[in-house]
């Protein structure tokens, strides 16, 4: 028979237990971003019919909401203090999925299959610019990983891979329809090449990451997360594509700027140990 606990023992019991549930939540909503990049895929393959459009707006909006999920694992581990090395390699492994390998495959049905089939070139474009997304994008998750604690956290050197898979989810978001010219499907494939070289690329895209340093910062990033808010209510569908596409008009002009001497804005820091950092 076992011995009867005490009450302060059973009190122990249950924190060790709530501690122990508290470091699989973090890995728990990661999963669950794995589970919307999968079930982007399914979508993707079925998109077949009279009305693949249905399908091809439940594939992109499953991958926003598998960023929504990415940015969200982070930040409960932080809070929580349940941050481990295996979360992180999960983290990294469920990138590759939801974000390198489910918008290629989105990207690829939507754009190049239907006219592939009668147009063998372009079916090679398509297949080509799909894969090059994917292959920058896994590049860019392990340059990340032996960066860490190297650069300055601010900022993201390239652009992150879930910004890479939120700008084609915002272009199909915007216009569900399948190209109809070949033409279309060609700027379709140029757009893939342009932001698998944005996340191989060493330019500097800001994070936002950084927690507000003063109440005047504070106010003034939740005055900027009600418009965004705002204008998602007010366009819709549409407010992704305008949104992505300031942002990187933004990054490339704030980096430019820099070249330029401009330092309105303090450009990032190389070294660990730079001011300004988060560890």
């Amino acid at each position: 028979m076992r011995p009867r606990l005490s009450p302060e023992e059973r009190r122990v019991r249950r924190q060790r237990a709530m501690r122990r549930s508290m470091f699989v939540l973090p890995s728990s909503i990661t999963m669950a971003s794995i589970f919307c990049g999968f079930s982007s895929v399914v979508m993707s393959i079925n998109a077949a019919g009279a009305t693949p459009e249905r399908y091809f707006l439940w594939a992109a909006g499953l991958l926003v909401l598998a960023g929504v999920f990415d940015g969200l694992d982070g930040r409960v581990a932080r809070a929580t203090n349940t941050a481990t090395e295996f979360g992180v390699q999960l983290d990294s492994l469920a990138d590759v999925v939801s974000f390198g390998m489910a918008p290629a495959i989105l990207a690829y049905r939507y754009g190049f299959f239907q006219l592939g089939i009668h147009d063998s070139h372009l079916r090679a474009a398509g297949w080509a610019a799909c894969f090059v997304f994917t292959a920058c994008g896994a590049l860019r998750l392990a340059r990340f990983n032996v960066q860490v604690g190297e650069v300055d956290p601010r900022y993201f050197v390239g652009m992150p891979i879930p910004a890479g898979a939120a700008c084609v989810a915002s272009i199909i978001l915007w216009r569900p329809t399948p190209p109809a010219a070949a033409f279309q499907a060609y700027a379709f494939a140029a757009v893939l090449f342009l932001v698998g070289f944005l996340m191989v690329s060493t330019v500097r895209f800001p994070s936002f990451k950084k927690r507000a340093g003063s109440p005047k910062a504070a106010m003034l990033t939740s005055f900027g997360i009600v418009i965004l808010f705002a204008l998602l209510s007010l366009f819709q569908q549409r407010f992704f594509v305008g949104f992505f596409s300031a942002y990187i008009a933004f990054t490339l002009i704030l980096n430019i700027a820099w070249k330029a001497g401009w330092r309105g804005m303090e450009p990032p820091h190389d070294r660990p140990d730079a001011p300004d950092t988060v560890h």
